[in-house]
């Protein structure tokens, strides 16, 4: 069973990186005229923060296509040109650097992350993680929050070892086997490795120190198209529906990510919690992008972006014009 899930869960990360495939939702046409061409609609599918998009996409289209695998990769692919893509502020702030017209335009949801730990390694602070052996994904959003996290510590990464790992499904497994210490990385898999540690497991919340921002992206030239801009807002409007029907009643959500995860209903529902779903304007946005950008540039040995340059790559209009239709 563990094989299987292996072998799907890997091969959908591979996809992802090499942003196979696409996703299209169509969009009303005028009398007398064609229908425009359909949005190519982008997303982790494998990732619990996915939900509302899923199913927004769902209930707009249910004859298909479904959100494909990608990211904001997928906005910058020149054989997908995807029109609008999921994905947490990371991706945003890696990409944009040489494509600056990339835009936030709604965050679907904050994952609160949390560092898992084995506490027979002896940790019971965040200073005893100091030569330990910690398992992310290097240049992610659980990357950045674990220097976070460290840097609270009064450490960085040159005091632990960062195990860059894969399949994350396997996670769980290699620290009940003692072959890592802890892990920074998202649902389920920190909740799966609290679950296979049970009493040996100690928690270390992110709370206060960083928040994962999952947004919808898109480009400049998408909103200044008023086609498309018309056809990104009712996706929208309909993500904003879907979320707060799913707040009231997730069990709908949990079955579809459970689905399209290869995980079980039991994992999802169990690391639900750790993520707040609001479809709406995170007013926080440019100072984690300000933060991030500062990590980032190191990692990536340039200078940092200015805060005015960072500012130009949020555009909230789309999601006022969504949510003033709504309200109509």
């Amino acid at each position: 069973m563990r094989m299987a899930r292996r072998s799907m869960v890997t091969g959908l990360f591979a996809a992802a990186m090499l942003l196979q495939g696409c996703a299209t939702t169509t969009g009303e046409s005028a009398p007398g005229q064609s229908a425009p061409a359909p949005l190519k609609v982008y997303g982790a599918t494998m990732t619990t923060e996915i939900a509302p998009l899923m199913l927004a996409v769902q209930e707009l289209y249910p004859d298909g296509p479904a959100v494909q695998l990608g990211g904001v990769a997928s906005l910058v692919n020149e054989e997908i040109r995807a029109d609008v893509a999921a994905n947490a502020e990371t991706q945003l702030l890696r990409n944009s650097v040489n494509r600056p017209d990339l835009r936030i335009i709604m965050t679907i949801v904050e994952g609160k992350y949390r560092i898992v730990a084995r506490k027979s390694a002896g940790i019971a602070t965040l200073a005893d993680l100091k030569g330990k052996r910690i398992a992310t994904l290097r240049a992610t959003s659980a990357d950045f929050f674990l220097a976070r996290m460290l840097e609270q510590a009064g450490l960085t990464e040159a005091d632990v070892t960062v195990v860059n790992f894969l399949p994350l499904e396997d996670v769980d497994e290699a620290i009940a086997k003692h072959e890592i210490d802890a892990v920074a990385i998202w649902e389920p898999f920190s909740e799966n490795s609290l679950r296979a540690l049970g009493g040996d497991a100690i928690e270390f919340s992110g709370k206060g120190i960083y928040t994962e921002h999952y947004n919808l992206n898109t480009t400049a030239a998408a909103l200044a198209d008023p086609v498309k801009r018309k056809q990104i807002v009712t996706l929208m409007q309909e993500v904003i529906r879907q979320t707060g029907k799913m707040n009231q009643d997730p069990s709908a959500a949990h079955a579809l990510v459970a689905k399209s995860g290869k995980y079980t209903v039991e994992e999802v529902a169990l690391s639900w919690p750790h993520h707040d779903y609001y479809a709406g304007i995170a007013k926080a946005m440019l100072e984690v992008l300000v933060v991030e950008e500062k990590w980032l540039a190191g990692q990536e040995k340039r200078q940092p972006r200015t805060r005015e340059e960072l500012a130009r790559l949020i555009d909230w209009s789309a999601y006022e014009e969504a949510l003033a239709g709504l309200n109509r």
